[in-house]
């Protein structure tokens, strides 16, 4: 038999219920605790969160030393997504692509990833570019965050769980004393650019063909055999002195050559590719999945090196993997940016199986409250805590907000023409 219902008293029973309305929005129910949700540390519980329950209310980008934009992304649940939409040299034109993108997105529900990618993208008449896909790239990267913490688990995790317990990383070098601290400090991946003393002319001759070869031969010895050596000819070389510089290190066995020309002619690339049995690396300057199907189709690179902050993100990353692995094609996210955008390799490169190496040029110190650390085989641990697995250190950043930092501007001195960088 059923024991008659207890008498509550009504004001207490709607008291009661209040509190717990409000304990069940701030993810707070049945903790006992009515204290204000942090970005990262205490999420809401994701049984709590109904459909209508999560809305954006604002999106936030700031300049941080040396180059970098940072966005945050908040919403009413009290969870803050992090996001790094960079565009080299052009913040200010990034800043206001993200406000005129900001009215879509506020009241909308942060889950809803893909779906909202496709409507930043496809909404825009004239599609994909620099400006955009940076500025999606960044937008994405924080809802995939904001989602991962809703739910209490990395972003890797939302894609099908880990392919790897750990990422190798890479650093740089660019003489013998620069490799040996470079290999005292772990790593086992290195890149370096190519030495030359003046910038490199359409057709080289001996002198800065040697110089270059030389100057890698020497990184080879202080390395060792087992060192891994990326070149990046950064597409300030012509396809003309490139074929020549990359038969001349061919002996000395670099991982790749990182875009041995400017990317915008594939057919110019393949033909490179066809001239030599050493991988060649590209992608830092091609936008979604749109741009890298011709390179795969054509066999004009080998390692797809997609920019998480200009290739459309994480959504646009995974995509790209996927077809990179029906060419054999391994990924190295291209990242010469901040600590948001290397957490986001790295969530990328938990999850899929194609994954070769992660560049980095900051582990997060001095920006993260937990900086990424290297291991003593040249490479992080995947992060554990929810979404991207990082959190801002305010007081840290404080001294680093705004730069006006701008692209070079070269010149060859010989005669006054402009050069690449």
């Amino acid at each position: 038999m059923k024991s008659p219902p207890k008498k509550t008293n009504s004001k207490d029973s709607k008291s009661l219920s209040r509190r717990a309305a409000i304990q069940s929005v701030l993810g707070l129910a049945g903790t006992g605790l009515m204290i204000p949700l942090s970005s990262y540390a205490q999420q809401p519980d994701p049984h709590n969160l109904r459909k209508n329950e999560v809305r954006i209310t604002k999106l936030e980008t700031f300049l941080v030393k040396p180059r970098w934009i940072f966005l945050k992304i908040h919403t009413d649940a009290g969870v803050t997504g992090l996001g790094e939409p960079l565009l080299e040299g052009r913040a200010l034109t990034i800043q206001t692509a993200i406000k005129e993108i900001e009215p879509y997105l506020i009241g909308k529900d942060p889950r809803q990833v893909v779906h909202h990618w496709q409507a930043i993208y496809r909404h825009a008449f004239y599609r994909g570019g620099p400006i955009l896909t940076s500025a999606l790239s960044g937008i994405d990267q924080a809802l995939w965050d904001i989602k991962g913490k809703l739910l209490g688990i990395p972003v890797y995790e939302l894609f099908g769980g880990p392919t790897r317990d750990r990422v190798r990383i890479y650093g740089r070098a660019s003489s013998p004393e620069d490799m040996k601290k470079r290999k005292a400090e772990g790593y086992t991946v290195i890149k370096t650019g190519v030495a030359k003393k003046q910038a490199a002319r359409m057709v080289e001759n001996p002198a800065f063909i040697d110089y270059a070869t030389e100057n890698f031969a020497a990184l080879r010895e202080a390395g060792g055999p087992e060192m891994d050596i990326g070149i990046d000819f950064h597409g300030a070389i012509s396809p003309q002195t490139a074929k020549v510089l990359i038969k001349a290190l061919e002996p000395y066995q670099p991982m790749f050559i990182e875009e041995p020309c400017q990317a915008q002619n594939v057919d110019v690339l393949v033909d490179i590719a066809r001239s030599t049995h050493l991988p060649i690396a590209t992608g830092e300057r091609i936008f979604t999945k749109w741009g890298f199907r011709e390179i795969l189709e054509k066999g004009a690179a080998s390692v797809l090196q997609p920019d998480l902050c200009h290739a459309g993100g994480l959504t646009e990353g995974r995509l790209i993997a996927g077809m990179a692995e029906a060419y054999y094609a391994a990924i190295a996210p291209h990242n010469p940016m901040g600590p948001i955008s290397l957490a986001t390799g790295i969530q990328l490169a938990a999850s899929i199986p194609n994954f070769l190496v992660q560049e980095q040029v900051s582990l997060g110190e001095g920006y993260l409250k937990e900086p990424f650390k290297l291991e003593s085989d040249g490479t992080v641990l995947l992060p554990q805590r929810p979404g991207l697995g990082i959190e801002l250190d305010e007081d840290a950043l404080a001294d680093k907000i705004g730069h006006d930092w701008t692209n070079p501007e070269t010149y060859d001195p010989r005669d006054g023409s402009v050069v690449d960088w």
